[in-house]
This record gives structure tokens, C-alpha cells and sequence, in this order.
């Protein structure tokens, strides 16, 4: 496990300097002597490295060293409230500001370096990027036991210049490890590997999932590296990884026994439950089968969102994108992924986001689950439900963060009584399951409208056995997706992001109302004003509380003098590229109306706002207006 270049100078230094503060040395001289005297001047051998080590350990003094020592590291880096002790990461960054902390120097690390990428070959022809050129990039993303990494973004090319370090923490007290220190027996049993997944962003912001692999990194115990291993064999090593895959062979083994047979009792049930959306397996990034109960569990976002809403309105505005059907055609590609490919790639499809919300309705200890069925023209759609202590049936539309109270429809009721209107946009539903739960629908219909959600009457809902769910879906279950990654904060800085997307969009209006022949002249106090309402917007989102509207009005009215008109239009986005959103809100009529106003006296206003959310993800708000002299 080597240090990176930088660090390796520095800790030497800060060793020696203790050696000789502690008289090091000397000590070392005198237990070489009372070696040689005591134990190997009858046998006259040769004196070993390892006697030593072994002779100075007993006596206490590699104790006594490693006891003293201080460790520096970088606190340039926002804090995490989710992770009390941050494991450092190495990086070329501006100046660090460095300081001391007393950091166990027991404690387990794991290096890694990653020192290039070869064979990116769809990059082949690509010329070097010029000094200052916007390109194609590629950032390595990495989660292991509750830390989350990643890499400076480089240059796409056929060998992407990939050099960074990461330090991982292998003992974590969050965790629930401990305090002492993990014997190489005890890392052993660590099983967590390093997820890795990198990210393609392109030179308009959009992002591509390229490669999501999980790296056993426990072959490294069995490397010949001294000290820092022991009594570690790689026969022993390959057993233990032998057995644990033999496990969980079985395990996966015997729950696809049981799914088969649950499947079967299903289809006797009703012949047409066959063509109902049942979902027990699903495919992920790296083509892996896994239980739809595995991409669950309940996930605490700590201080980053509030409450459930909030989480509702975050999960919204991460993208929504198809998964691409190789080959075309007009079905449906199978591919849900994994928490840390979605979240890093900032955007995935409606089970991706489904997944996410009822994780997170979980951490708020509500009773959450994510629903399968098709919405009009019986489209797929993945959606979340949550049931009330009062029996009170929630629907929320993770696309969208909307809410919709379910009221069934009583089809054996008389035409004269008055049936409740639907207004979720959902027509059939085949399942629903979380992390510890799956039940299929085997009402006479799978019309949303109609079912009754009493998941505990088995003549409605078939459930599986919650032993079995749990043998494969379980925490720290080999089978299952590895643990989920923390959120993580948001590193955009929204005023200064809602600036420069407005000073473009400026330069965009100015440039376009020229090319048709009009002078532009901005009114920056309308501009201003323009603020509270999307304010208010994008609380109304995220709260479904409406409020601040008539504050607005009034200061638009004494803003806009007699004889004068006003328009506004509201528009937003989940990016923040500039060029995009004007030629959206060119699309729409209202919109261009404002943008290419004629008459006298016109003046214009452009206000952005933009609101950041954990991941980076972010929810724009941009207002176009106008105020004018009317003329008959």
C-alpha cells in the first residue's frame, strides 16, 4: 500500500524528526545488543530483520513510536455531516490548507492509485485538447463503506491521463467496527468491494454512464509487503473468496427455486395474471440479474434534505433519460441501475428514480413501497406508494414530485353513486415491494382505480416470504447491491451558478432581437422583482404550499406605469446550459412573444434562480418579461 509521491518525503521526515526526539536510535542499539548477548551468542546465527522487529516490539518501542506520531491532513474540502471522521483523498488541488489532527496511526487504510487508462478506442482519432479548449471528459467515481471519491475530471482520449489517489478507510467507527485495531483475519472478512464507475461528460454537460465495476480489493493482504501484512497466505486467500462465492451461489440458488415456485402458484391463481407487470428480478448496468428488493433500503440523507417532500422534489430533478434499446426498435430496455451509477450520473429512468425516493421514504421511517405497473396508452412505469397509519393510500410521481391521495372505485356500487375521479396518471399496477417486502396483485383487475391496497389480505395480494426476501437482499448479503453510498452535498454555488446562466441568456435575448432588426434595452429593477416569484415556485414544488404571490403582484403593478402592459413567463429546467433553455423557451409562443416584443417604450427583464439539491443536481427557474407602451 504505497503513499502517493508527495506524501512519502513528507512522512519520512516527520518519522525521523521523532526518532530522534525519542532517542530512537539508541534504544534500537541497546536491544540489539541485549539480542545478540541473550538469545543468538550460544547458537552463533545470523542476526534477521524480523528478529529485531519481533525483539523491538517486545520491549514496546514500535508502540511507543507510532503512539507519538501526528498525521497532517487536508481540511480544504467541504466536511460531511454523514462521516464524523473523513478519510483523506489525495489530489493535485490549490494550496491546501493543512492542519494537525490526531488521527489513530493503527488504524487500517487501503491506497489506491489510479495511474491512467489504456484502450478507450472510440477515442482513437481524437486530437489533444488546445490549452483553454472545452472537451469531452472522463471522472472516476468510487464508494466503499460509506465513503464516496472522485477524480478530477480528465480529457477523453484513447489513454485518458487518470492519476489520482485515494485513501480509503477500512476500519470505520461509523460503522459500528470499534475502536481497536482490525487484525488482517478481521479485513478479510471485509467484503465490501470498491465500486467503481466512470462518467463521460460531454462539452454541452451531459453526462453518459461508461463503466460501473466492482473491484475486490482484498487480494491485496496477500501481496508481499512486510509489515504491513500478516501471516496471510494466497492459497488461504483464494479459499476464503472461493467459499463466500459458493455461498452466495447457493443462496441465490435457492431463492430462484423459491421465486419459480411462488410464480407458479401465481398463474393458477387466474390464467391472466400472466400478462401482469410482475416484477421479481431486474438487470443492472453491469448486466447482473438481481431481486427488485435488492435496489431498496432505507437511506438517511442526513442534514442535506428535511423532509419527505424535499427528498420527493430532489429525486425530481435528477434527469430522466430512457434506457437505450440496443439495436432499436420500440421496446423497452431492461436496465435499472445501481445507487452510486445513478446518482453520479445524474440521471436515469423511472425505476432509477423510483428506487431512490422509496430509499429515502424509508429513512424517514414512513411505510414505502415502489409500484409496477403502466401508465396511459400502457406504457412501463415505476412509481412509489406510501400507506398511512389511517390506511390513507399516498402516491408520489418520482419524476415529477407530485402527490395523489388513492380513492378506489367501488365497481359493485349502483350507477346513481358518486365515484371519486382519479387524477394520478397510473391505469394498471402488477406488484409493489421494498427492501423486506414483495407482493403481486392478484385482485380480478390490475386497474389502478380499483385495487385495494390491504397488503396484509392474501385473496389481494400474494406476498413472498420475508425469510427468503432476506436471504439474498439483506445488508452485507454478498448477493445483493453493495451499500448504499451517502448523498452526497451539492458542490454548486447557486448564486453564482444563477448569475452566469443569466448574463448569458442577456447576451442570447440581445443577439437574437438583433438579428431581427430590434434594439434591446434591460430594465435590471424589473429584473429584481422578478425574484419572489420563483422563489415561490420552486417552494411550491418542493412544499405544495403556495405563497408570496401577492406580495409580487403589487410590486410588479407600481413597477409597470399607466398606459403600460406586462408579461411574464415562468419556464424551468433541471441543467444549466444556458444555450439549450433559450432555444426551449424559443419554442414556446408565450415565450417568444416576450423575447421578441415590438412596440414603444420596450423594456426587458430575464431573472434566474437556480436551487441546488444534493448530488449537484439542481432545479433552474428562469422568467422572461416585458413591459411596454400600449398604442391603439
Amino acid at each position: 500500500m504505497a503513499l502517493p509521491p508527495g506524501k512519502g518525503s513528507e512522512l519520512k521526515q516527520l518519522i525521523q524528526q521523532q526518532l530522534l526526539k525519542m532517542d530512537v536510535h539508541g534504544r534500537i542499539r541497546e536491544v540489539l545488543a541485549e539480542t545478540i548477548r541473550e538469545e543468538l551468542a550460544p547458537e552463533h546465527r545470523q542476526l534477521s530483520t524480523e528478529d529485531l522487529i519481533k525483539a523491538l516490539r517486545q520491549r514496546g518501542i514500535i508502540d511507543d513510536v507510532m503512539k507519538e506520531l501526528k498525521f497532517v491532513t487536508d481540511v480544504s474540502g467541504k466536511e460531511r455531516a454523514s462521516s464524523p471522521k473523513p478519510s483523506t483523498h489525495f489530489v493535485d488541488r490549490e494550496p491546501p490548507v493543512m492542519k494537525k489532527t490526531n488521527i489513530d496511526p493503527t488504524r487500517r487504510y487501503l491506497y489506491l492509485q489510479v495511474l491512467g487508462g489504456k484502450a478507450f478506442l472510440e477515442h482513437l482519432q481524437e486530437p489533444d485538447p488546445l490549452p483553454g479548449q472545452i472537451c469531452s471528459t472522463f471522472t472516476l467515481c468510487l464508494h466503499f463503506r460509506n465513503q464516496r471519491f472522485r477524480s478530477k475530471p480528465v480529457p477523453c482520449a484513447c489513454e485518458p491521463d487518470f492519476h489520482d489517489g485515494f485513501l480509503l478507510e477500512v476500519h470505520k467507527e461509523s460503522l459500528g467496527d470499534g475502536s481497536k485495531m482490525v487484525d488482517a483475519t478481521t479485513m478479510l472478512s471485509v467484503c465490501d468491494p470498491v465500486h467503481m464507475v466512470l462518467i463521460k461528460t460531454d462539452t454541452f454537460g451531459e453526462t453518459t454512464l461508461v463503466a460501473s465495476y466492482f473491484l475486490e480489493w482484498r487480494s491485496v493482504l496477500a501481496a508481499e509487503n512486510g509489515i504491513t501484512n500478516v501471516a496471510v497466505e494466497l492459497l488461504g486467500l483464494k479459499y476464503c473468496f472461493t467459499l463466500e462465492r459458493q455461498k452466495t451461489a447457493e443462496k441465490e440458488r435457492l431463492f430462484l427455486v423459491y421465486a419459480k415456485q411462488w410464480w407458479r402458484e401465481y398463474l393458477q391463481i387466474r390464467p391472466t395474471h400472466n400478462s401482469r407487470l410482475v416484477k421479481i428480478f431486474a438487470q443492472d448496468e453491469n448486466g447482473v440479474n438481481r431481486p427488485v428488493c435488492s435496489y431498496i433500503r432505507p437511506l438517511r440523507a442526513g442534514r442535506l434534505l428535511d423532509t419527505p417532500r424535499q427528498a420527493a422534489r430532489f429525486v425530481s430533478v435528477l434527469g430522466y433519460e430512457r434506457a437505450p434499446v440496443i439495436g432499436g426498435g420500440g421496446g423497452k430496455q431492461e436496465q435499472w441501475c445501481t445507487l452510486l451509477a445513478f446518482v453520479c450520473r445524474n440521471k436515469g429512468d423511472c425505476e432509477d428514480h423510483a428506487n431512490l425516493l422509496c430509499s429515502l421514504l424509508l429513512g424517514y421511517g414512513l411505510e414505502a413501497f415502489v409500484c409496477v405497473g403502466t401508465k396511459a396508452k400502457g406504457i412501463p412505469h415505476a412509481w412509489v406508494m406510501t400507506c398511512g397509519t389511517d390506511g390513507t393510500i399516498t402516491f408520489w410521481e418520482s419524476l415529477t414530485g407530485h402527490r395523489y391521495i388513492h380513492r378506489p372505485i367501488n365497481p359493485d356500487d349502483p350507477p346513481i353513486v358518486e365515484q371519486p375521479k382519479p387524477l394520478y396518471p397510473y391505469r394498471t399496477i402488477g406488484c409493489v415491494f421494498n427492501h423486506q417486502k414483495f407482493y403481486g396483485n392478484c385482485q380480478p383487475t390490475d386497474a389502478v382505480e380499483v385495487c385495494v391496497f390491504d397488503l396484509q389480505d392474501e385473496s389481494k395480494w400474494k406476498p413472498m416470504n420475508a425469510e427468503a426476501i432476506k436471504s439474498v437482499c439483506s445488508p452485507g448479503t454478498a448477493s445483493s447491491v453493495p451499500p448504499f453510498p451517502p448523498l452526497c452535498a451539492s458542490a454548486i454555488d447557486a448564486a453564482v451558478a444563477s448569475n452566469d446562466i443569466e448574463l448569458q441568456l442577456r447576451i442570447l435575448v440581445s443577439e437574437h432581437r438583433k438579428d431581427l432588426g430590434l434594439s434591446t434595452v434591460w430594465d435590471d429593477h424589473l429584473s429584481y422583482l422578478l425574484s419572489p416569484a420563483l422563489a415561490a415556485y420552486e417552494l411550491e414544488r418542493a412544499t405544495g404550499i403556495s405563497a408570496g404571490n401577492e406580495e409580487f403582484q403589487d410590486a410588479v403593478r407600481r413597477a409597470v406605469p399607466d398606459g403600460h402592459t406586462f408579461k411574464g413567463f415562468p419556464i424551468h429546467f433541471v441543467y444549466r446550459n444556458a444555450r439549450r433553455a433559450f432555444a426551449t423557451c424559443l419554442r414556446s409562443p408565450f415565450c417568444e412573444e416576450i423575447i421578441c416584443c415590438r412596440g414603444d417604450q420596450v423594456r426587458l427583464a430575464v431573472r434566474v434562480r437556480v436551487f441546488a439539491y444534493p448530488e449537484s443536481a439542481c432545479a433552474v427557474w428562469i422568467m422572461f418579461a416585458c413591459k411596454y407602451r400600449s398604442v391603439l
